[in-house]
C-alpha cells in the first residue's frame, strides 16, 4: 500500500499519526509506503505551531492507492478551497480515499458522500460546535452516523482524532491481510485500544449492514 497524506494549513498535528502508523508498519510490511501532500510542496503550518514540509504539491504528487485526508480546524477553510476540492475528487478516480477526523468535512465538501453513509469527529469542548452535527445539517444527500469507522469500498470516514489509528490499521488490513494490522497494532502496544474500540463501535460496511441517521 502506498498512502498520500493530505495536509493543509492548520491540521491537527495528532492526524500525523496517519503516518505515523504506516511508519511503524513499514516493520511488518516492507512495501508499505507514505508521503505527504499540499497544495505547494514546501514547509506547512499545522495547528499550534508546528511546521511540517510537504513532499509534493497537488501538481506532481506520484500516485498512490489511498488518498488520507487529515483533520484539524483548518478544515473549514480547506473545504472551501477549489483547488483542494478538485484534487481529492480527481484522486478519488483511481485511489481509495479515506477521511479521519474533520477530514470527513472536507470530502462531504466534494460531493463525493452524497448517497453514502459517513462520519466525523464528534466530541468538542466549549462553544464549539459538533463537526458530526454540521456534517448532518450541512451535508442532508450524506447518511450521517456517530460511528468509529464507516467504509464505503472506495470512501472510508472515521470518527475524530487518535481513531486515524484505527483507520489506518483498517486499511492495513484491507490491503495486507488481518495478521498485518494485528502485528502493526501490537508493536504500536495499541492491540488492547483496538479491540476495545472495535467492540465499542465494529466498523460498518454499508453496503451489508444497514446504518441509522444520527440524531441532532
Amino acid at each position: 500500500m502506498h498512502a498520500a497524506i493530505l495536509i493543509y494549513e492548520g491540521v491537527e498535528p495528532i492526524d500525523l499519526a496517519t503516518f505515523g502508523v504506516l511508519s511503524m508498519a513499514k516493520r511488518v510490511v516492507p512495501g508499505i509506503a507514505a508521503f505527504t501532500v499540499a497544495e505547494h510542496a514546501g514547509e506547512v503550518l499545522l495547528s499550534n505551531g508546528l511546521r511540517v514540509v510537504a513532499d509534493y504539491g497537488y501538481a506532481d504528487a506520484p500516485e498512490a492507492d489511498v488518498l488520507v485526508i487529515t483533520g484539524g480546524p483548518g478544515w473549514q477553510r480547506a473545504a472551501q478551497s477549489p483547488a483542494m476540492l478538485d484534487f481529492v475528487r480527481i484522486r478519488s478516480a483511481r485511489s481509495v480515499v479515506a477521511a479521519v477526523c474533520t477530514g470527513g468535512m472536507i470530502l462531504a465538501a466534494t460531493g463525493l458522500l452524497d448517497g453514502r453513509s459517513a462520519t466525523t469527529k464528534r466530541e468538542v469542548i466549549g462553544t464549539e460546535l459538533s463537526p458530526l452535527r454540521l456534517m448532518s445539517e450541512h451535508h442532508p444527500r450524506v447518511t450521517v452516523v456517530d460511528h468509529r469507522i464507516v467504509d464505503c469500498g472506495t470512501v472510508l470516514t472515521s470518527g475524530g482524532v487518535t481513531l486515524c489509528i484505527d483507520m489506518m490499521l483498517h486499511l492495513i488490513e484491507r490491503f495486507h491481510g488481518a495478521e498485518a494490522a494485528r502485528e502493526t497494532a501490537r508493536i504500536l502496544e495499541y492491540s488492547a485500544a483496538s479491540a476495545a474500540n472495535e467492540t465499542r463501535s465494529p466498523t460498518i460496511r454499508p453496503a451489508i449492514q444497514p446504518t441509522l441517521r444520527v440524531e441532532t
